[in-house]
């Protein structure tokens, strides 16, 4: 009989992971610590948990920008820093010519 519990407890377990994945979940806290009425720290703590289609839905996609989550992201990071040398080289070449 116990077996049979696990087995439940499993499948509602993925039934409840599945939902919130579906639907997202947020779960929003700020911790502010002061020291009369002077605002010392104050962190702001948000966190999403949802799948991939429901963030990109919603219109959450930061982590296709990010260069270290994302493969396209890195490579643009690296052409940009390549043209910057690049345009930094010519303007030092065209400033160390003698005219």
């Amino acid at each position: 009989m116990a077996e049979m519990t696990h087995a439940l407890q499993a499948t509602n377990l993925a039934d409840i992971l599945e939902r919130v994945l579906d639907k997202g979940i947020v779960i929003a806290g700020d911790i502010k610590i002061q020291i009369a009425d002077i605002d010392l720290l104050t962190i702001k703590i948000r966190l999403l948990v949802a799948s991939v289609d429901k963030a990109m839905e919603m219109g959450i996609n930061w982590w296709q920008e990010d260069a270290y989550l994302s493969t396209k992201a890195r490579e643009k990071e690296l052409l940009q820093q390549q043209e910057d040398l690049v345009a930094r080289l010519e303007k030092l070449e065209s400033v160390s010519k003698p005219t």
